[in-house]
């Protein structure tokens, strides 16, 4: 209901506007504040809720970024998008300066790179401000444990951008083709994304790898839908390109075997060195073989390829996101890639103003309790992958695997020796 005033607002802080936070994250927020956020509940299976929180305001009221020049750039690409101005922050913890100065604050996105998400998150939810986050959650477990537990202590919501959840191909294979094929017996998922983004886009790509920055994506779905936890994980990766010919210490590719509690196995095969001349931004595809069927879905080539002169084949993935006009001359942003950022939006909206639970609210929208799971995964993989790179490089082999369980991650090395690297149940 509105309040007092007659009007509801909700107020967002956005952390980090690269690639995602100044593309997807940003048009998403301008969209919100231009229109409500009842025109986009109906992809999401929550248009039930339209009238309830049509009537809600929302309001960017500032970005913080490590620069100036970022900052400045991205809040006043907003302004053109919605003739209003979000205050800029800048510096090595912008967010401190942001929650300091708006203690009205209702939700912190956080789109800053992998290895820098905890910081953020866990200063706005000990300022009792709910958060979203982009994947992946953390790339630590300690990190996500202390997220969560900040989260509960405030009965706040941590939302994660988990948009392959989305993809229309994804709803049609897990929700009404998984009942028909029976039980999963093995998957494949990869996603490939250019060389650019390693190179160009992030500064770094040192910091993470192919597998914790797009693989991400996968293991949320299997995890999400078969509602299944991690128990065993092998991993591999090779540095060659990137180190070689551009001189960054980072993986060129990953290549992660997971064994999930139902006896599936599933192996995400991740790299970010495609070169230009790929006719699709990024090639993706997955396969699930099961007890009475198989699925495979090419989720790079969706059907539409064209051809110009000079510029090569290209395809477009138009369900990710694509623009379309309005008819005042602007452009609202729509598809699969929005849709997680909406579920999250809607979920702190029905705990501030209709007061729902934690524990009503959790199926509704990618939550950290699952993203928690994702990133066992990848710090077991991450242990894993740099044993057996280095034992390969000594002529030894890649014997080394790791095992999920109650008693947390423990890696089994028969060469250097076992050990636990995480102390608590997956």
């Amino acid at each position: 209901m509105p309040t007092a005033s007659g009007i509801r607002t909700l107020k967002v802080g956005l952390v980090g506007a690269g690639m995602f936070g100044g593309d997807v994250h940003l048009r998403t927020y301008a969209d919100l504040a231009r229109c409500g956020i009842a025109p986009y509940l109906g992809r999401i299976g929550m248009d039930t809720h339209a009238r309830e929180y049509g009537d809600v305001a929302f309001e960017l009221v500032a970005v913080a970024t490590r620069s100036q020049a970022s900052a400045e750039r991205a809040a006043g690409t907003f302004e053109q998008w919605t003739n209003s101005r979000p205050d800029a922050y800048f510096g090595e913890t912008p967010w401190d300066d942001l929650l300091s100065a708006r203690p009205d604050l209702d939700i912190l996105a956080v789109a800053t790179p992998d290895h820098l998400h905890a910081a953020p998150a866990l200063a706005a939810l000990n300022a009792g401000v709910h958060v979203v986050l982009e994947k992946p959650m953390t790339l630590d477990m300690d990190e996500a444990d202390a997220i969560i537990e900040a989260a509960d202590a405030g009965g706040l919501v941590v939302g994660l951008d988990m948009h392959k959840r989305y993809d229309p191909d994804h709803l049609y294979m897990f929700n009404s083709l998984m009942d028909e094929i029976g039980s999963p017996l093995y998957g494949r998922a990869v996603l490939e994304e250019p060389l650019e983004v390693s190179t160009e886009t992030f500064k770094w790509a040192a910091e993470s790898d192919p597998f914790s920055y797009v693989g991400v994506h996968w293991t949320d779905l299997f995890v999400h839908y078969m509602a299944s936890k991690p128990r065993s994980v092998y991993a591999i990766g090779q540095k060659r390109k990137l180190v070689d010919e551009y001189g960054i210490d980072a993986y060129d590719a990953v290549q992660v075997s997971v064994v999930f509690d139902n006896g599936a196995h599933v192996q995400f095969n991740n790299h970010w060195i495609t070169p230009p001349d790929f006719e699709g931004p990024v090639n993706q595809e997955s396969e699930i073989v099961a007890t009475r069927g198989k699925i495979e879905s090419d989720s790079q080539y969706r059907g539409l390829r064209y051809t110009v002169e000079g510029g090569g084949t290209r395809t477009s993935n138009t369900h990710f996101t694509r623009q379309v006009a309005r008819e005042d001359g602007s452009e609202a942003l729509t598809g699969y890639g929005k849709d997680s950022l909406v579920a999250c939006v809607l979920a702190v909206m029905r705990r501030k103003w209709a007061g729902e639970s934690m524990a009503a609210l959790r199926a509704t929208y990618p939550n950290a309790e699952e993203g928690r799971l994702s990133v066992a995964i990848l710090q077991a993989a991450r242990e894993v992958r740099d044993l057996n790179f280095r034992y390969f490089a000594e002529g030894v082999g890649t014997p080394v695997t790791a095992v999920l369980n109650d008693d947390g991650i423990r890696v089994y090395d028969p060469i250097g020796g076992s050990r636990t690297v995480y102390a608590r149940p997956i």
